[in-house]
C-alpha cells in the first residue's frame, strides 16, 4: 500500500509513555479546546437498545424500534446475539493479554509508514498534528487473502485462531443487520447485502492508559467512520465512548455483552435517512479503558452513492465515487468530524 493509502508518521507509544510519565504530558496531546465542550451527563439520555432475538422473529415493534435507532441516533446497543458471546468473550481476554506484553514484543509488530495494519497509531499526517492519548492494534481480516500475517501477534498464542474465529462471527451479524435495514427502508434487502458480500473488514483494538490530565486529552479524536457498520465491544467496561447530538456530547453506558453498532459514511450516503454521527473517546483519570471496533465496509469495485430507489422523489444529496476513490480520500487526510461524508455531498 502505498503512502497515499495509509500512510503516517511513526509517534511514541502512549502506554508506555503513561507508565513513565511524572506528570508532564507532552503538549501535542493537550487539547485546549475541550474546555469549552459541553458534555451532557443525563442518565435518562441514551442511545435505544436493539433486541437482536426479537428481530431475529420479524417482531415489528423491534424492528421499528431499529429504524428509529438509525434514523434518529445512528447508534443503538445490541443485546441477545445469540452465538457470538463465546468467542467475544475470548477475544476480550486476548486482546487484554496482548496489550499487557512487554513493550519490545508489542514493537514487533509495529505498523510501517506506508501502511494501516499494525500496532501503534494511524492518520498522523503531521509533526504538529494534536495526538491521540491511545495505543492500536488495527488488522485487516477480510477478504482472506489480504490479511498481513506479520501484524496478527502470535502472543497470546490463541490470539490468531480467536481473531479468526470472532472475525466470521461479525460478518454474520453485520450481514443479518443489513438485511433488516434494507427491510426498514424499503429497499430489496438482497441488493443492500450485496453491496457487502465479500466486503472489506478490520479490527481496531484499542488500549486508552489512565492519565490525571484526562480532562485536557482524548483518547480518539471526533470523527464518524467512513465505511458501512461498526461494531464495538467494550473489553473492560470502563466508560469513554462519547456520541455528538445537538452540539453536546453524550457519555454511552455499556451494557455488558452488548455490541455498540454504530451507522457509517457510506449507509448514510447510500440512503440520506439513517445517519453517521460524530463521536469521540475520552480518558479516564484513573482506569485504563479497552474496546475492540471492527469496520464492515462495501467490497471492491462497488460504486459509493445514493441508492436510485431512494432518491426518486426528492433527488440525491449524495454524488456517487469508487470506491477506491472514497477510499483514497479517506486514508490521505486525518480524523476531523465528517469530513469523509462531507466530501460526496451536494450543494442543496
Amino acid at each position: 500500500m502505498s503512502r497515499e493509502l495509509g500512510g503516517s508518521l511513526p509517534v511514541a507509544n502512549v502506554q508506555a509513555l503513561a507508565s513513565s510519565c511524572s506528570g508532564d504530558i507532552p503538549l501535542r496531546y493537550l487539547r485546549p479546546e475541550l474546555q469549552s465542550e459541553e458534555v451532557l451527563v443525563d442518565d435518562t439520555l441514551q442511545i435505544p437498545t436493539i433486541d437482536m432475538r426479537k428481530l431475529m422473529v420479524d417482531d415489528d415493534d423491534e424492528m421499528g424500534k431499529l429504524h428509529s435507532a438509525c434514523k434518529e441516533w445512528g447508534f443503538f446497543q445490541l443485546i441477545n446475539h445469540d452465538g457470538v458471546a463465546e468467542v467475544m468473550e475470548k477475544m476480550k481476554a486476548d486482546v487484554q493479554e496482548f496489550f499487557k506484553l512487554p513493550q519490545k514484543e508489542k514493537n514487533a509488530y509495529a505498523k510501517q509508514p506506508t501502511g494501516v495494519d499494525g500496532y501503534g497509531q494511524n492518520f498522523v499526517l503531521s509533526e504538529e498534528q494534536k495526538l491521540d492519548w491511545a495505543d492500536k492494534l488495527f488488522l485487516q481480516t477480510l477478504p482472506i487473502p489480504e490479511r498481513k500475517m506479520r501484524f496478527w501477534p502470535q502472543q497470546p498464542t490463541s490470539f490468531r485462531e480467536t481473531l479468526d474465529k470472532y472475525s466470521l462471527e461479525l460478518v454474520k451479524v453485520s450481514k443479518c443487520l443489513l438485511k433488516l435495514m434494507a427491510k426498514n427502508l424499503a429497499i430489496n434487502p438482497e441488493q443492500f447485502a450485496n453491496m457487502f458480500e465479500d466486503g472489506r473488514q478490520s479490527l481496531r483494538m484499542n488500549y486508552y492508559p489512565p492519565c490525571q490530565q484526562a480532562s485536557k486529552m482524548l483518547g480518539l479524536t471526533p470523527h464518524s467512520d467512513f465505511g458501512g457498520l461498526t461494531l464495538l465491544v467494550q473489553v473492560n467496561q470502563v466508560q469513554g465512548l462519547q456520541i455528538k447530538r445537538n452540539g453536546k456530547w453524550i457519555p454511552i453506558r455499556p451494557l455488558p455483552g452488548a455490541f455498540i453498532v454504530n451507522i457509517g459514511d457510506v449507509i448514510e450516503i447510500d440512503n440520506g435517512e439513517y445517519k453517521s454521527i460524530e463521536h469521540r473517546a475520552v480518558v479516564d483519570p484513573e482506569k485504563e479503558r479497552l474496546s475492540i471496533a471492527a469496520f464492515y465496509s462495501p467490497c471492491d469495485g462497488t460504486i459509493i452513492g445514493p441508492l436510485p430507489e431512494l432518491t426518486k422523489e426528492n433527488g440525491p444529496k449524495y454524488k456517487s465515487v469508487s470506491r477506491e476513490e472514497y477510499i483514497k480520500y479517506v486514508l490521505t487526510r486525518k480524523l476531523d468530524g465528517k469530513s469523509s461524508g462531507n466530501l460526496l455531498k451536494l450543494e442543496s
